[in-house]
């Protein structure tokens, strides 16, 4: 969120979503719906969604959009769509990032536009979220991809601590349509609260974190956040009326959205 002194506050957040997570004749998502909402992209890349035409597409629908393009990378589980933990070294995660980033970096040059950021999934970016080891790893591969892209990590985590301290250009990532735990990290998808399905209640959480700068766990303690983007899942049922009900919002309350 930034905040501009002119004598009136004016806040902005980006919107970001996972896209692309289509694979070969298997649709996943509503890109084209959700994509004219959102200011930046974080597209699938082949591991546990998404395939070579899906990106080059999703790319470029982004581009249409004004969209910043990112890569989504994986832990390699097409089948259990990246959600599942595996047992990886702090190489193993680097690895993966660097190849999987890559993809997405070469659609983009090959449509005159660069990648902005790096956002892992599922299971990967929860793994980091709470391992120093791992996080560090995360960190140096977004370096290494150049200085001029961004890293998308939880708010408070392990990976934005360390990030931090190796100048890694850093946003802080809340979630609009998921319930959080005491600690600050994303509550297991199968428990209740785990997801929010009701676009009212996800804007309301939303406004909190931007506004307030916290989230409320599902036990109902107050966990600060930094919310330097907002996301919202691409495969998350009704995923285009929760973004307009989002933008909506956000316009009533003089927030706009951007991209860092």
């Amino acid at each position: 969120m930034k905040i501009v002194r002119d004598g009136s506050a004016h806040k902005s957040v980006d919107l970001n979503c996972d896209m692309g997570e289509s694979y070969g004749a298997w649709k996943m998502g509503d890109d084209a719906g959700v994509m004219p909402f959102i200011s930046s992209a974080n597209i699938a890349c082949g591991f546990h969604a998404g395939d070579p035409a899906t990106i080059r597409k999703t790319v470029q629908l982004a581009l249409d959009h004004g969209v910043a393009v990112g890569a989504h990378p994986s832990l390699p589980d097409l089948q259990g769509f990246g959600r599942r933990a595996m047992k990886i070294s702090p190489q193993d995660l680097y690895d993966l990032v660097v190849y999987q980033a890559g993809a997405v970096e070469a659609f983009a040059r090959a449509a005159g536009a660069r990648l902005h950021h790096v956002k892992c999934h599922g299971a990967l970016y929860n793994m980091a979220a709470v391992d120093e080891a791992l996080s560090d790893a995360m960190a140096r591969a977004v370096r290494d991809l150049g200085s001029e892209v961004f890293l998308y990590c939880l708010s408070g985590s392990k990976s934005f601590e360390r990030a931090k301290k190796q100048n890694v250009k850093i946003v802080g990532e809340v979630f609009a349509d998921r319930g959080y735990s005491d600690d600050g990290t994303l509550a297991p998808r199968e428990r209740p609260g785990g997801m929010i399905e009701d676009a009212a209640e996800a804007v309301r959480q939303a406004l909190a974190m931007i506004e307030e700068g916290y989230v409320s766990s599902l036990s109902g303690k107050h966990v600060p956040v930094v919310a330097d983007t907002l996301c919202l899942h691409g495969d998350q049922p009704g995923a285009a009326h929760f973004a307009k009900e989002l933008r909506k919002a956000f316009k009533e309350r003089n927030i706009s959205v951007v991209a860092p």
